[in-house]
């Protein structure tokens, strides 16, 4: 399983945007657009689980800087997420 941070997303791209958008390149598990717990409003980005590393890396290749509801988007890797301190 691969897992793949998509940045600079338009405020109203929803996670089956994503899914559709990634879905060309091989098979989504998941696909969720991260959103603010008070408003519900998205943060500008997400995440996209793909099943397939190989298919993963070409989805990265391809849709990093690719404009999508007019926004550039920045696709990578996603990094482990750090423990943080609960507040």
């Amino acid at each position: 399983m691969t897992n793949i941070y998509v940045g600079n997303l338009a405020y109203q791209t929803s996670s089956s945007d994503l899914e559709s958008a990634f879905g060309e390149y091989g098979e989504v598990v998941r696909a969720q657009v991260v959103s603010d717990r008070d408003t519900g409003r998205s943060k500008g980005f997400g995440f996209v689980e793909m099943s397939n590393s190989d298919d993963a890396q070409m989805a990265i290749r391809n849709m990093d800087g690719q404009e999508v509801q007019g926004r550039n988007l920045k696709v990578n890797l996603a990094r482990p997420r750090e423990d943080r301190p609960r507040r």
